[in-house]
């Protein structure tokens, strides 16, 4: 008889980009000890069933390999769930060290400890203005006052907060649109936040992400170009909300979140 005990692998569920349980956006965290295939990953991502699962192998101290897949295909960038990974290094008490490290498909990533808050440094992924393809804005049932596209995503910018909220795609007509998704923004009339935003990326398995860390690779430069700030407070408007710190830092991108542990289990297959 095989004792499952041994084949356990400790799973932890994060809520990203929030200081409450069940907001924010949820992510699966696993801490691997040894490698993993990329099938078995897929699998657990699937079987997790949030917008991302993250997989980190420890290199050396404060350093760590990391991977994110969503149910249906692994991403290059990914930042709610790199916010996760690092929430949960520190909470387990096993890292110790303010600054951590990770390697992934789109380079090194740090993440470090500030009043409560965790620090992203990410690459900035700016959006290049274009004409919206067909079907884009058909799609998002919106009016732009502009379009561009970053390396991932379509950016458009929509008259007002009201707009981006009431944004309810075709997801079927937006899966066909070549781009990981769509990000739909606007200033914002809420005191103290600078935009706002919804993320939509049916193609990738996640008809809207709750709060999207990515996304705002591309947002801060907009907003920062737009409004002439290099630190801004950003607001994404899905059912569970997100809230985030970004700040422009040369071609990077600081994103600042906080996280919450909602569940912690082991994965017996």
């Amino acid at each position: 008889m095989i004792d499952d005990r041994l084949m356990a692998q400790p799973i932890v569920q994060v809520d990203s980009f929030t200081s409450t349980a069940f907001a924010g956006n949820p992510a699966g965290v696993c801490l691997l000890d040894a490698p993993r295939d990329d099938g078995w990953m897929q699998l657990v991502a699937r079987e997790m069933n949030v917008a991302e699962t993250a997989f980190l192998q420890p290199r050396t101290a404060g350093e760590f390999d990391l991977r994110w897949f969503t149910p249906t295909v692994e991403v290059d960038l990914c930042g709610h769930a790199t916010l996760a990974s690092a929430h949960v290094l520190w909470e387990s008490g096993r890292f110790g060290a303010d600054a951590l490290r990770f390697h992934t498909r789109s380079g090194v990533l740090t993440a470090t400890r500030r009043d409560g808050w965790i620090d992203l440094d990410f690459p900035a992924t700016p959006a290049e203005p274009v004409s919206p393809p067909t079907g884009l804005l058909e799609a998002l049932g919106v009016t732009a006052r502009y379009v561009g596209r970053s390396r991932f995503d379509f950016l458009v910018e929509v008259d007002d907060e009201r707009t981006v909220l009431a944004t309810s795609p075709d997801f079927r007509k937006l899966a066909a649109i070549d781009a990981r998704g769509a990000i739909v923004t606007s200033l914002a009339s809420t005191p103290g936040v600078d935009f706002v935003s919804r993320f939509f990326a049916p193609a990738f398995g996640i008809d809207e992400d709750p709060a999207t860390g990515s996304a705002h690779c591309c947002l801060a430069p907009y907003w920062s170009a737009r409004t002439g700030k290099c630190e801004l407070i950003a607001h994404q408007l899905s059912a569970r909300r997100g809230e985030l710190r970004v700040a422009m830092v040369g071609d990077r991108v600081r994103l600042s979140g906080r996280a919450v542990t909602v569940l912690r289990g082991e994965l017996l297959a």
